[in-house]
């Protein structure tokens, strides 16, 4: 079974979703289809077939976060440090070309979000990153091109 890198924020954000589908959102959805069934033939029950589709969502959903969560490497980047870039770690990056500063954390696929400028460390930037330090440059390619930035600090909150 291969380990899932994690940070705890990411972590604890997941137990959170999980233990909401499992106590709210799946007695929620047993009791509407309970309340579709009482309104007699299901073929023509748009109430029931919805809370199916719900529920078959949700138990998917369930079984992700579960599975996610026996493999999940729980790492807290404030326990981290050194002088080069891994998983967890909180980077600031300046394209060679433009001098555009971006910081971006490098955290687990689960948590990644882009509009949170948090990185899946599997991403072609982040594996870009890997094991570089400050003044480092590195290259991404990317369906845009090839960019060049150099990386300006490296920091584990």
């Amino acid at each position: 079974m291969q380990k899932v890198p994690m940070t705890l924020r990411g972590y604890e954000t997941m137990v959170a979703e999980l233990k909401n589908l499992k106590g709210v959102e799946r007695p929620a959805i047993i009791q509407a289809i309970a309340e579709a069934r009482e309104h007699g033939d299901l073929s023509e029950n748009a109430e029931y077939h919805a809370a199916r589709e719900r529920q078959s969502f949700v138990e998917g959903r369930i079984a992700e976060l579960e599975d996610q969560s026996s493999r999940a490497e729980v790492i807290d980047p404030a326990k981290l440090d050194g002088d080069s870039v891994k998983f967890g770690a909180t980077v600031t990056i300046a394209d060679c070309e433009t001098d555009e500063e971006s910081v971006y954390q490098i955290v687990g696929e689960f948590e990644a979000d882009i509009a949170e400028k948090k990185i899946s460390v599997t991403s072609p930037m982040a594996r870009a990153m890997i094991g570089k330090a400050e003044g480092d440059v590195f290259e991404v390619n990317s369906p845009g091109g090839t960019r060049d930035y150099e990386v300006v600090a490296v920091k584990f909150e």
